[in-house]
């Protein structure tokens, strides 16, 4: 292992330690999405399970999607734009997967601020480590055109999920029991 790859190991490690030791990420999460993120797996199952009745083509990707193990974000820089679709399953359709639209990921120097920055449904927020292999988001969905509310605003548009590295220059943000439409949303990344 190189010596950046150690340094990004330790640094991780302590900032780790650091938002669990001082709960920053438990403080600011509403205890609406802190149920959200309670029922997760419960939640994340009954989606995928009604998902199974949409298009097989949709199926599918959705199935590839969700195959693909958590990797470390140790080595992993998230800055720059990205190339997003949203997958929603689940709720009033079976399973819905939109095309490809335009997100960036910033990092103002206290952590990696996502926004959605092309198409009609939008979001912008920020993530804090849960573990080496997931990361919690916590921002806020608006309509483009609307100017996006601060997290914490309210159940209309506050949004919290889980960010799973899938690979080398792929990942994914699993909402479970978001506002609108779905069970289950998942806005996967590559480049």
């Amino acid at each position: 292992m190189t010596v950046r790859k150690l340094l990004l190991a330790a640094a991780l490690v302590a900032s780790t330690a650091n938002a669990h030791a001082d709960g920053v990420v438990q403080k600011l999460t509403t205890p609406a999405d802190k149920a959200r993120l309670e029922k997760y797996d419960a939640t994340r199952n009954e989606a995928l399970q009604e998902a199974k009745a949409g298009l097989k083509r949709e199926v599918d990707i959705l199935d590839a999607i969700v195959a693909k193990a958590p990797q470390s974000f140790g080595d992993f820089d998230m800055t720059g734009n990205w190339q997003c679709r949203t997958i929603k399953a689940g709720g009033i359709s079976d399973l819905v997967v939109y095309d490809w639209f335009r997100c960036k990921v910033s990092d103002d120097g206290s952590g990696w601020q996502l926004e959605k920055i092309s198409g009609s449904q939008r979001t912008k927020g920020r993530f804090y480590t849960d573990s080496d292999t997931r990361l919690i988001y916590l921002g806020s969905g608006y309509v483009a055109g609307e100017k996006p509310q601060a997290y914490g605003k309210g159940p209309a548009t506050d949004q919290v999920g889980y960010a799973f590295r899938t690979g080398p220059s792929e990942w994914r943000v699993e909402f479970p029991a978001p506002q609108y439409e779905s069970k289950l949303d998942i806005l996967e990344f590559r480049r």
